[in-house]
């Protein structure tokens, strides 16, 4: 019987309570707990009147949804983890994986109006507004979740991704800059930031940036291939040659890498070079029409004209309307036009390069113009060039290069 008085006592404050707080809150949610909560008063109220020893499975569940549950609920509350904010983002998640996002939007709106510091709820409809496109209310909600967690990293570069999206360049940039200093070693912040600066044409500025990045990840296949491409662009090919070697050590199915050295080693009359990873080049199939043209062209260079006949016609079969009008703008070919098979309806064919991101191939056309800005220098003038290059190149870059190459072994 004492037993019974104190459990009423207890759970009918406990009920009060939460009752009061549901109207403050203004929230609900708080009823599935008063609901809960009847159910123990209940079965209580029903031991007491029948006066009957109920079964302890009973028992058990009195005292769990009677007391446990809301002074759980009261504890959470008080270390600042409301249950109450979780069952709406538990309610929204189950919204998102039934595919009613409007339903789900709903029920975070009203988390973040009421607690206006709950992270995930933001986090969540950012990620939602991301989604649905709606790019400014998204970087609104990633805001006010930086606000509630500083070190919420992905939502710093998410803000830079959508204002980079929205063309807000130079703020996506200083978002970027504040995010490397305080996480210098987060790489998709380095890319987002290296792409934007080459897209400025900025191309010193994003050395300095894919440098740092090697500090902290040196075997990284994607800075040292994009650090090749920054040099590239600043008509360094000394530099860009170690990047692209580099590259190409530690991911040997990159062909890219692999085309940008062979029409470096063309730049500097390394024929043999050149010949070699243009032959390496040929398993990609986006690059394969330019490297078997590159290659009819080293043929001529070395007056083997049958085999540049052979390599020139199979260039214009893979893509004829890319390749036809290299050959008929390079004068080197003029000896053997007449046995290149030209055909009379040339069909444009879709762009074969659609993998390849904008710098990349913006860095592969700027080499094959190099090559034949540079193509009637002689060996003494490309060996002043490579000298001059290799002087000018940064400190540390041997170093970093020889710290690389032992890692690599």
């Amino acid at each position: 019987m004492i037993e019974q008085l104190i459990f009423t006592i207890i759970s009918f404050l406990l009920f009060i309570y939460m009752f009061f707080k549901m109207f403050k809150e203004n929230d609900t949610n708080y009823i599935i707990i008063l609901v809960l909560e009847a159910i123990g008063i209940a079965i209580n109220l029903v031991q007491v009147i029948a006066n009957i020893d109920i079964i302890l499975v009973f028992m058990i569940i009195k005292y769990i949804v009677g007391v446990i549950l809301p002074v759980f609920v009261i504890a959470l509350e008080k270390k600042e983890l409301p249950l109450i904010q979780i069952l709406n983002v538990i309610k929204a998640k189950i919204y998102l994986k039934l595919g009613d996002n409007k339903k789900a939007k709903e029920q975070l709106i009203n988390l973040v109006s009421k607690y206006p510091e709950n992270y995930i709820g933001h986090k969540m409809l950012a990620n939602i507004y991301e989604l649905e496109g709606g790019m400014r209310k998204a970087i609104d909600e990633y805001v006010q979740a930086i606000d509630s967690n500083k070190k919420d990293y992905d939502s710093y570069y998410k803000i830079a991704d959508l204002l980079n999206q929205l063309d807000k360049k130079e703020e996506a940039s200083e978002m970027l800059h504040n995010l490397l200093n305080k996480k210098p070693d987060y790489y998709k912040a380095t890319e987002l930031l290296g792409d934007i600066l080459i897209s400025k044409e900025k191309y010193k500025e994003a050395v300095n940036i894919y440098q740092d990045a090697l500090k902290y990840n040196p075997l990284s296949f994607e800075i040292n291939y994009n650090l090749g491409i920054a040099y590239t662009m600043l008509n360094d090919f000394q530099n860009a040659k170690i990047c692209y070697e580099r590259a190409a050590d530690i991911n040997s199915l990159s062909y890219n890498s692999k085309y940008s050295l062979a029409e470096i080693s063309l730049i500097y009359k390394e024929l043999e070079k050149a010949e070699q990873y243009f032959m390496e080049a040929l398993e990609d199939e986006e690059l394969s029409a330019d490297s078997y043209y590159e290659l009819s062209k080293i043929a001529m260079i070395k007056g083997e004209k049958e085999k540049a006949i052979k390599f020139a016609n199979i260039a214009v079969d893979i893509n004829s309307s890319k390749i036809v009008k290299k050959i008929k703008n390079d004068p080197i070919f003029i000896p053997i036009m007449a046995k290149i098979s030209i055909p009379f309806n040339i069909e444009e064919i879709e762009n074969t390069e659609k993998n390849m991101k904008e710098k990349e191939r913006k860095a592969k056309e700027h080499l094959e113009d190099m090559f034949d800005v540079t193509r009637n220098l002689s060996y003494n003038d490309i060996k002043m060039l490579k000298d001059k290059t290799q002087k000018e190149k940064p400190k540390g870059i041997n170093k970093k290069e020889n710290e690389t190459q032992k890692e690599l072994e």
